[in-house]
């Protein structure tokens, strides 16, 4: 692969000898740039085919990172994989939409699929292997275990989606179970199932490392997701205010009892119009239980928020 990449730098470096223009040199660079990403990434759907070639590098002790996703990458997906190919010798990145974590039909069938734009991605940031298993891969029968997390997944999602931090720990603990990794990264954006995850790990005596990554936002502050690209222009204007009063309740944190701050969040959500609160919860970092009391550097507020059939979810650190 070597050879064949000096091969078309040479005959890059040839072409600016015949007045090529500068423009369509960048051009052919990138195109052949991303030719070597993604001619060096490999792309798998069994779980046997991936287990026997990561277990060429478990055997020469090359560390491992993971990155587990439903695809429909945005650039804070992308983030993780760039932190997990730093950290790690080999980078492993998973594309499995798990039906057994929706409760909503719907959801589960309007959920974004891009495999092909996610896999272009995924070689320029630098992937090695991409799981993108079918269903019955993953799922050869039905799944009947069911976990306790105590009250960590009885609470804010939890309690609006039941079932749904169960179905996320058994394809969790299936990917672990397959690729096996030192590390695994996470988007903060989802505190809960962060929580949930660790929770996992520890109850299952699993050696890998959870690795929680900053929320990505885009310019005006909303949380980057998946679902944003289902939302009208219209919506997408309005939506931005769910960000703002997050920052703005991080400003206003000990000012004011927290039943009160509370109730100011949803008032302002709420007052804008096609927005509607599911829930805003000033919780305990660690046990994810409502705080009575303002504790500095303790708390996180978390936010449910419905646009139209949409749901968007975010949250601060307080």
């Amino acid at each position: 692969m070597k050879i064949l990449f000096a091969t078309k730098l040479h005959l890059i470096s040839c072409f600016t000898n015949i007045s090529i223009s500068k423009n369509i040199f960048i051009t052919v660079f990138y195109i052949f740039l991303c030719h070597e990403f993604l001619m060096k990434m490999e792309l798998f759907e069994s779980k046997n085919a991936l287990d026997q070639v990561l277990q060429r590098y478990r055997v020469d002790s090359v560390s491992i990172g993971f990155v587990p996703t439903m695809g429909a990458l945005h650039p804070g997906h992308i983030s993780l994989v760039e932190r997990c190919c730093k950290e790690n010798g080999i980078t492993v990145v998973s594309i499995f939409v798990n039906p057994t974590q929706f409760n909503d039909k719907n959801d589960l069938a309007n959920y974004p699929r891009t495999l092909e734009e996610d896999i272009h991605q995924l070689g320029l940031a630098g992937c090695d292997f991409v799981f993108a298993p079918p269903v019955k891969e993953m799922y050869p029968e039905e799944d009947t275990r069911v976990f306790d997390f105590g009250m960590l997944d009885k609470v804010m999602e939890g309690e609006c989606r039941p079932g749904h931090f169960n179905g996320v720990a058994q394809i969790v603990s299936r990917l672990f179970d397959v690729v096996r990794p030192d590390k695994a990264y996470f988007g903060e954006k989802d505190f809960q199932q962060l929580a949930v995850i660790r929770r996992l790990v520890a109850m299952t005596n699993q050696s890998v490392q959870i690795i929680g990554c900053p929320i990505v936002r885009e310019a005006d502050g909303l949380a980057m997701s998946s679902r944003n690209v289902l939302l009208t222009p219209e919506q997408r204007k309005k939506v931005p205010v769910i960000a703002r009063t997050l920052f703005a309740c991080k400003e206003k944190i000990g000012s004011m009892p927290l039943d009160e701050l509370k109730k100011w969040v949803v008032t302002q959500i709420d007052s804008i119009p096609g927005l509607q609160t599911g829930y805003f919860d000033i919780v305990d970092r660690n046990t994810l239980q409502t705080a009575v009391h303002y504790q500095e550097n303790a708390l996180q507020g978390c936010i449910a928020v419905r646009v139209g059939t949409i749901r968007l979810i975010d949250n601060i650190s307080l």
